[in-house]
C-alpha cells in the first residue's frame, strides 16, 4: 500500500482494519503513516515524503520522491505482493500502478482521481494501471464505465467515523475550551507548503475577526509533525489572542467549533460531514496557479460545494485569500444563524449520501481482484 499523507493514512487504516478482519494472516507493508501502523501497517518509507503539494513545491522533492517511486518498484516486482493498493497521491501511484501491472502485480486505486473536475488524461492511466477502483462519490462508477475501467462505489470512510449528530459539548469539554461562547477552528493543510503559505493569512484574519467579535476562541488542530512550526508561525505574526493550539484531535476540534476556516481538500468534505459552516481557502505559487487554473473543468474548488454542485459556502483563493475578507466571510456565517441551519441540513443530507458499510465493500472488491 501506499498513502500520501495525513488523509490518506486515514481513509487506508479503515480499510486495513476491515483487511485484517478478513484475513488475519495479512502483512501489509509500503509507504504510510500512523494511523496505518495502528493497524500493523509496516512502512518502509514515511507517509510525510509524499506530501508535497504544487508543480513549484514538487520539484523542489522530486529527485526524492522518484528515488524513493524508483526503490518501491523494483522491491515490489522482485516480492510480488498479492495486490497493490495505491491509496489517493495519484501523482505517485498512477504512474507506479502500471508499471506494476505491467509486471503481472495486480492492482486497486482507492480514491478515483478527480477527472470531472480536472486531468481528464488521467482516465488513461487509470485504464493502463488499474484492475479496480474503488471510488468514494456515487457518481464516479458510471463515469469511469464509460472508459472501460472497473470501478466500485463504497461510500465516503469518513461518513463512518464521523457522527450524524456531532457532540459539541462533549468535543468542548475534551478540548478544555469555553463552553459558551464561539469557537473558531482554523485548519490550514496537513502538508508543511500549505502550513507556511497559509497559516500567517489565517491567524491575522482571526485577529480581525477576534476584534469585531470579542470572546471568540480560536483552535488550530496541529499536525503533530508540524506543530513547532505552527507555534512558531502563531508567535512571529498577527494573531489572535484567544488561540488554541491541540495536538491533532481535527475530529474533536470540528465538533467543538461554530464555523471553520479551512484550507481546499479533504478536510473540507470532514468539516461538512461535522455539519459546520465553512469558508475555503487556498493560494500557492503563482506559476502552479497559473498551470491548474485553465485545467479544471468546474467552477468548484471545495469538495462541498462539488457534490452540492453550488457555492453552498464561500471560496476564496489565491489574491481574495486575504485576512480582511477571510475575516468578512467568518462574520457573514457567524450574523446569519439561519443561513448557518440551512447549510447544515445540506450538509446533512450530504452525509446520508456518503454513508455505506465503506470497508466491507472496499475489501469485498478487493476480494475480487485477488480471485480474479
Amino acid at each position: 500500500m501506499v498513502a500520501g499523507e495525513a488523509s490518506g493514512d486515514l481513509l487506508a487504516s479503515l480499510v486495513l482494519k476491515a483487511m485484517r478482519e478478513r484475513w488475519p494472516q495479512l502483512q501489509a507493508q509500503g509507504i504510510g503513516g500512523p494511523q496505518m501502523a495502528e493497524q500493523g501497517f509496516e512502512a518502509w518509507w514515511p507517509a510525510q515524503k509524499l506530501s508535497v503539494s504544487g508543480y513549484v513545491e514538487v520539484l523542489r522533492h522530486l529527485r526524492e520522491i522518484l528515488g524513493i517511486r524508483d526503490a518501491l518498484r523494483e522491491r515490489l516486482l522482485r516480492e510480488r505482493p498479492d495486490v497493490f493498493i495505491g491509496v489517493d497521491a495519484p501523482d505517485f501511484n498512477l504512474g507506479l500502478e502500471a508499471q506494476l501491472r505491467a509486471g503481472g502485480v495486480k492492482t486497486v486505486h482507492f480514491v478515483c482521481p478527480s477527472i470531472w473536475a480536472w486531468r481528464m488524461k488521467r482516465v488513461e492511466k487509470l485504464q493502463r494501471g488499474c484492475d479496480h477502483v474503488l471510488c468514494i462519490f456515487p457518481f464516479e462508477p458510471e463515469l469511469l464505465a464509460k472508459h472501460g475501467v472497473a470501478a466500485t462505489y463504497v461510500g465516503h470512510p469518513l461518513a463512518n467515523v464521523i457522527p450524524m449528530e456531532p457532540d459539541q459539548a462533549g468535543a468542548r469539554a475534551t478540548l478544555g475550551l469555553p463552553a459558551e461562547g464561539e469557537v473558531v477552528a482554523v485548519l490550514p493543510g496537513s502538508r508543511a507548503s500549505e502550513v507556511e503559505g497559509l497559516l500567517p493569512r489565517f491567524l491575522a484574519a482571526a485577529a480581525l475577526l477576534e476584534r469585531r467579535r470579542p470572546g471568540t476562541t480560536f483552535v488550530v488542530p496541529a499536525v503533530p509533525v508540524l506543530q513547532e512550526r505552527i507555534e512558531r508561525l502563531a508567535a512571529s505574526g498577527p494573531a489572535p489572542r484567544n488561540l488554541v493550539i491541540v495536538r491533532g484531535q481535527s475530529h474533536a476540534v470540528l465538533a467543538a467549533c461554530d464555523v471553520a476556516l479551512v484550507a481546499s481538500g479533504t478536510a473540507t468534505l470532514e468539516t461538512a460531514l461535522f455539519k459546520r459552516p465553512m469558508v475555503i481557502s487556498y493560494a500557492t505559487h503563482w506559476l502552479t496557479y497559473a498551470l491548474m487554473k485553465p485545467r479544471h473543468l468546474q467552477p468548484w474548488i471545495g469538495l462541498p460545494n462539488i457534490l452540492c454542485r453550488d457555492f453552498v459556502v464561500p471560496e476564496l483563493l489565491q489574491s481574495n485569500a486575504k485576512p480582511e475578507l477571510l475575516c468578512g466571510a467568518l462574520a457573514d456565517w457567524l450574523e446569519a444563524p439561519e443561513r448557518m441551519r440551512a447549510v447544515q441540513e445540506k450538509f446533512r443530507d450530504l452525509h446520508v449520501l456518503l454513508r455505506r458499510d465503506t470497508a466491507t465493500l472496499a475489501t469485498d472488491a478487493i476480494a475480487q481482484v485477488l480471485s480474479s
